[in-house]
């Protein structure tokens, strides 16, 4: 019975914790959900490397000032001691870790979740396989080494294997071997190696779903009581750490807002096919769930989990699109171009149509004015970058997967009532049109920082724009209703024209 089960909390007690890629969206809501919710954790080793001249220790700093963290000082400031910085890099052998690190954490280490990855999807294969791949390797190899390991975990995606339509919750072996691709991209030079992608992909969309690939089958060789989840679309949190939280434009994200400022007009999609999104926190509860199942069973082989909504409670493309309309119009954000409109399509001669005259030419016109007031033009800019973008998840947008998520169902099962409350993992609780409001109420406030108070003003910006709108489309329409008719009167002159002469 589900109520007999000792739960995450209580297996976690004492527990020391390790985590590459804390400093990520998602690794954000794992941090904080583990000194939320697992009373008595030990401590949270996170690996940090240095980017961009900014030291690991600025960084964690950074982080803890910074929403969900903040939230954890806010209310329980002593927890936030438990997390102690590891300096590091997952591209480095050995992780770059110090002597004194590594054997502190194999002193005291009993559970591991690799998070850190590179989404990106137009990543060189170097780039790829070195972050996502490579650095899984040194992950494993030092998993192998700690003695008191309970539970790995890594965090892959469920569109690795892009070439299956329905993704089972099970191993797939790749075609290629993890190492000598490695090995590949570490010895040949980069003219070799671009040449070589297509040939390496195989039918796959991009280097990062073959990276993530080559990753699963890395975990899946290294004999260590391990689980692989693969979570679909992440997107905005349900509940935690606040109800619509995002810190990042990627995926839909990005897209939801550049067709709420007015900016993306046609979207290259099928309209009725699944979209395959799932709220961080939820994702996030399941991946610690996973760990308790794993270091609960003591697993010879990888358990593979797939993170998704399921097919009880799922929602399309063209709803999504259309609810987002919605609730972009009834909180709209700031600086909005023009008022939001268009649509998907799944004709691609269309929809480069659509972008020519509804994306391009209205860019170029803005721009001119702009360089006429003597600023510098900036919006064909912005509409390569989000072309480039669009183009980047067409692949997604028009093809449909079956995920089946029975791992998530059976690990509901096994819960006991107040985990079931705590960890919460039950897609079909979800109210998506209600998610959808939040959603879009979270990126205005903690992605573009767009405060709830600046709505009023933004109604009635949007609501000039939608009568310019009008006031454009009827002018178009007149203008094309115009040309046609000069286009049929010339037409009929010439006909008249050729029958007087055919008289004489």
């Amino acid at each position: 019975m589900a109520s007999d089960v000792a739960s995450v909390s209580a297996w976690f007690q004492g527990r020391n914790v390790f985590v590459t890629g804390g400093s990520g969206f998602m690794g954000k809501v794992l941090i904080y959900k583990l000194l939320l919710s697992c009373h008595d954790l030990g401590n949270i080793y996170v690996l940090v490397r240095k980017k961009k001249d900014v030291d690991p220790q600025s960084r964690l700093k950074l982080m803890m000032q910074e929403i969900p963290l903040k939230m954890i000082e806010e209310k329980h400031p002593e927890k936030l001691e438990k997390i102690i910085l590891i300096p590091g890099d997952t591209t480095c052998k050995g992780l770059a870790l110090s002597t004194a690190d590594k054997q502190r954490l194999m002193d005291e280490v009993s559970v591991v979740f690799h998070m850190a990855a590179n989404v990106k999807f137009d990543l060189t294969l170097k780039e790829a396989v070195t972050i996502n791949t490579f650095g899984t390797k040194n992950v494993t190899d030092l998993v192998k080494q700690l003695p008191h390991l309970k539970s790995f975990i890594h965090v892959s995606t469920s569109y690795c294997h892009c070439n299956e339509p329905i993704l089972e919750e099970k191993y797939y072996p790749c075609d290629m071997d993890p190492e000598e691709i490695i090995e590949m991209v570490n010895t040949r030079p980069d003219d070799f190696l671009e040449l070589m992608t297509p040939t390496v992909l195989r039918g796959l969309p991009n280097t990062y779903s073959f990276s993530k690939a080559l990753a699963e089958d890395l975990v899946q060789k290294c004999g260590v009581p391990a689980g692989i989840a693969r979570p679909s679309i992440v997107v905005a949190s349900w509940k935690e750490p606040k109800p619509g939280w995002v810190d990042n434009l990627n995926g839909p994200t990005g897209l939801m807002v550049a067709a709420g400022k007015g900016v993306v007009r046609s979207v290259l999609c099928n309209y009725d096919y699944k979209m395959n999104i799932i709220p961080c926190d939820i994702a996030i509860n399941a991946i610690i769930v996973l760990a308790w199942k794993v270091g609960k069973e003591n697993t010879k082989k990888p358990l593979f989990m797939n993170v998704t909504d399921g097919i009880e409670n799922s929602i399309s493309w063209g709803w999504a699109v259309d609810t987002g309309k919605k609730y972009t119009t009834m909180y709209p954000f700031t600086g909005v171009l023009w008022y939001p409109g268009g649509s998907l399509t799944t004709l691609k001669w269309f929809h480069w149509l659509r972008v020519i005259l509804f994306h391009y030419i209205p860019a170029l016109l803005i721009d001119s004015l702009v360089l006429l007031t003597g600023n510098k033009p900036f919006l064909i800019k912005v509409h390569n970058r989000i072309n480039l973008g669009i183009k980047l998840i067409q692949y997604y947008t028009t093809k449909q997967w079956n995920f089946p998520n029975d791992r998530m169902k059976e690990l509901q099962s096994e819960m006991n009532s107040s985990d079931k409350e705590e960890f919460f993992i039950d897609t079909t609780e979800i109210d998506w049109d209600e998610f959808m409001s939040i959603y879009i109420l979270g990126t205005r406030q903690y992605c573009l920082k767009d405060d709830l108070s600046t709505i009023p003003r933004a109604r009635k910006v949007l609501r000039c724009l939608y009568f310019a709108d009008w006031l454009v489309k009827i002018g178009l329409a007149i203008f094309f209703a115009w040309f046609i008719y000069l286009w049929i009167y010339s037409f009929e002159e010439r006909i008249a024209a050729v029958f007087e002469v055919n008289e004489i």
